[in-house]
């Protein structure tokens, strides 16, 4: 059976998914993905195994042939009492057990039971403010590492092995608290599963994909590979150290074989096998580690030596993003794996380039409210690398180098991907990016020891790709409460890139209503952002009902040719403005030097230690955004969401000037019923209705299949099969248009929805609509 990180449950239909084969994993929720078998419970990363790694002296003839914490929300216990604090955490840990009990099978977020089941009412203190507590007892807490240098230095290593991420006094102390935590020992019982699955796949064989090369070859390759050498050092079964012959071929047999032409390939497989060698360099023999040398050295660290010293690095100079985190990371983990066992001198030549290149590129993609610079989906890569880099840096010669505080912001970082995570998916806006393999959101496990946010701890630990290696090294077993005890429900991002809302009604409720708005700039992304100011998602009933058609065929001709006006990546559908939830003008794409104003308030209203949240009447949020900049023929393009009726209803208006058509577009999976100014959606047995208040003379509602116009230049799209387009049509002229969401809530009658009043954008307040 094919190995993956698949969630509870057996054969299903996930709404993640492009359409293109290769970049199905982490794209859009329009687009059916291919069905997926489950592997264990709790696991989720990659796509169904279709080659090879091996863990071995060779892998198909490539290994052989060659921050300080910051202040928070979050707390930590006083050393007085922090021991029976602890005590009584684990305790309370262990009583009430991992708290998500499921994935749901479509959309694989987890599911909350209600806290007021007896086992939750009986043990409280679960679900109080998120805290660190301090313990000196290695039954619930990672004891101190003793290699404490006083002037660390990057070409200085401790002297006893692993050194990258997982020291030997972290392995000694696992197993201990494996027992004490059910969160470790779910997610140990989880890699291992995995690793046997693994061992009985079939190779990881060689699959060059035109420009975007192995990426998922390699990819796979150190998951496999992190897996492997997990479930040995806990074993000392040498079978997962003695896997395969090693005479399948794997590539050009020249120094070409780890596709430097595609840096990221190269950097993901050095990073694998820096780990490999790491990690079991107590197994290799002599002979076995100077082959691995060879292969790093060969296939990696000189091709990253020709990247830094000619134009072919284009990723080291001011991109600030996941190719920068990406190769940096790659290359900084080879290096540190065998500096001090290379005779070369390349390992200590690159940690010279590498650790500053990071600081200055890498940790800078994170802006001054915590979004990532290129896509939420991208988000993954770029952090991934960045904490794998900080990491193995911290454990190898104690010290960061300013990876994690250089930027102030750095810290803000998981609080975006906690609010971008909607309750069925992310706000998944633009580029989707490769499957994920290797790739998750563990980042958050290192981020919040680091930053003394244990909220995001506790959030990470809950998710379906939590299992694997990293997780059990980076997460702090002091953690202890809710992460949404004290959560806001709405956050507003106001850096000029992005500028986004999140609004929801409830954290930990499955059917929960989540909105999420952008505005932002049309460039300045690294050519992975749509034409999309005003683009919106909407969740509610368990389900996605203006959903996101995600990346488009990245081997598409000019697809990352730029990001100007003229750009050809602005010719296919999933990328132009037509192929998006926002306003359409004179059936043009949006204009890329937009930069469009927001302004926006709420109630304040957070969640609280339970599950079961009770939204009080005036609870409310709205968010504006002047978008005229986006538009040529338009005077005036403003747009606002509102939600209305204590988060059940929400409120959609468009204010336009317009000197030529105008359209209103959503996409949706829903089939649409339309009876004039109403069209009612259905999808996965729930349905919502939605309505236009007070509509223009002749406005009506109508739909269309998610293709090109006709008018617009030619090019090849992938097919969007299931996904319809509610569309608002109007002549050029000024307009009002108010589009109510009214989710059909189970026992609510229509006379419990509301009909708000219209108020002009400018004067939206949180009493305007009451």
């Amino acid at each position: 059976m094919s190995a993956n990180y698949n969630a509870v449950g057996g054969n299903h239909s996930s709404p993640y998914g492009s359409g293109d084969p290769y970049y199905n994993e982490s794209s859009g929720f329009i687009t059916p993905h291919p069905v997926k078998k489950r592997t264990s419970n709790w696991i989720k990363i990659g796509v169904p195994v279709i080659i090879l790694v091996i863990i071995g002296a060779v892998v198909g003839g490539v290994l052989g042939s060659k921050a300080a914490k910051n202040s928070s929300n979050g707390s930590t216990g006083s050393s007085s009492s922090g021991e029976a604090a602890a005590s009584s955490a684990a305790s309370v840990k262990l009583e009430v057990g991992r708290f998500a009990t499921a994935t749901n099978s479509a959309y694989m977020m987890p599911v909350y039971p209600s806290t007021l089941m007896p086992v939750c009412q009986t043990n409280t203190a679960a679900f109080t403010s998120p805290t660190f507590t301090s313990s000196t007892n290695n039954a619930n807490a990672w004891p101190e590492d003793p290699f404490q240098p006083s002037k660390p230095d990057v070409l200085t290593t401790r002297t006893d092995r692993p050194r990258l991420i997982a020291p030997a006094y972290k392995w000694q102390a696992l197993p201990n608290l494996i027992k004490g935590d059910p969160y470790l020992k779910g997610w140990n019982d989880t890699i291992f599963g995995n690793a046997t699955a693994y061992y009985s796949a079939a190779p990881v064989r060689y699959n060059k994909d035109g420009d975007s090369g192995i990426l998922d070859n390699a990819r796979e390759i150190k998951m496999r590979i992190k897996a492997f050498a997990y479930t040995y050092r806990l074993t000392n079964d040498t079978k997962w150290n003695a896997v395969g012959k090693g005479d399948a071929p794997f590539g050009d047999n020249d120094a070409t074989r780890w596709n430097p032409g595609h840096f990221l390939d190269t950097a993901e497989l050095t990073a694998a096998f820096g780990i490999a060698y790491d990690w079991l360099h107590d197994k290799w023999t002599d002979d076995q580690k100077a082959q691995i040398r060879s292969s790093i050295i060969t296939y990696g660290l000189q091709p990253g030596v020709n990247q830094y010293t000619t134009l072919a690095g284009w990723w080291k100079d001011n991109i600030t993003g996941n190719w920068n985190c990406v190769c940096n990371s790659g290359l900084t983990l080879g290096s540190l794996a065998i500096l001090g066992e290379d005779d070369s001198g390349i390992a200590e030549q690159l940690l010279g380039l590498t650790v500053s290149n990071a600081r200055d590129n890498c940790a800078q993609a994170v802006s001054d409210d915590g979004t990532w610079a290129e896509t939420a989906n991208y988000w993954y890569f770029g952090t991934t690398g960045h904490a794998e880099m900080s990491s193995a840096l911290l454990t190898a010669t104690g010290s960061h180098y300013g990876l994690l505080d250089v930027n102030p912001n750095f810290s803000k970082t998981g609080n975006f991907h906690m609010y971008v995570a909607g309750a069925t998916s992310l706000f998944n806006y633009g580029d989707h990016g490769p499957n994920k393999f290797s790739t998750t959101a563990n980042s958050m496990m290192l981020y919040g020891d680091k930053y003394n946010q244990p909220q995001y701890v506790l959030y990470q630990r809950e998710q379906s790709d939590a299992a694997e290696p990293w997780s059990m090294f980076w997460y702090n077993p002091t953690v202890s409460g809710a992460f949404w005890d004290g959560a806001a429900l709405d956050q507003f991002f106001d850096n000029g890139l992005d500028q986004w809302a999140s609004m929801r009604s409830s954290w930990t409720d499955s059917n929960a209503l989540y909105v999420a708005v952008k505005a932002g700039k049309n460039q300045g992304h690294q050519t992975h952002n749509d034409l999309d100011a005003g683009d919106f998602v909407l969740d509610a009933l368990g389900t996605r009902w203006a959903g996101e058609l995600g990346s488009g065929d990245y081997l598409a001709p000019g697809y990352f040719s730029n990001d100007t006006q003229a750009s050809q990546r602005w010719t296919y559908y999933r990328k132009m403005t037509e192929g998006q939830n926002t306003i359409m003008v004179n059936q043009a794409n949006q204009d890329v030097l937009a930069a469009p104003t927001v302004k926006h308030d709420t109630r304040g209203t957070k969640q609280g230690s339970s599950t079961v949240l009770d939204i009080p009447s005036d609870s409310t949020a709205w968010w504006t955004a002047d978008l005229t900049s986006a538009y040529f023929d338009a005077t005036t393009v403003k747009r606002g969401v509102r939600l209305l009726n204590a988060r059940k209803q929400v409120l959609i208006q468009d204010e336009i000037t317009a000197s030529q058509a105008i359209q209103w577009r959503m996409h949706t999976n829903a089939t649409i019923s339309i009876d004039g100014t109403t069209a009612t959606l259905s999808l996965d047995g729930q349905t919502m209705k939605v309505s236009m208040l007070s509509p223009p003379s002749g406005a009506s509602f109508s739909q269309s299949q998610a293709v090109r116009l006709q008018s617009d230049p030619s090019a090849v799209d992938q097919p969007n099969p299931n996904v319809s387009v509610l569309i608002i049509s109007l002549p050029a002229g000024s307009y009002t248009l108010q589009t109510l969401f009214n989710p059909q809530w189970s026992g609510m009658a229509d006379s419990d929805f509301v009909t708000p009043p219209t108020v002009a954008l400018d004067q939206w307040s949180l009493d305007s609509h009451n």
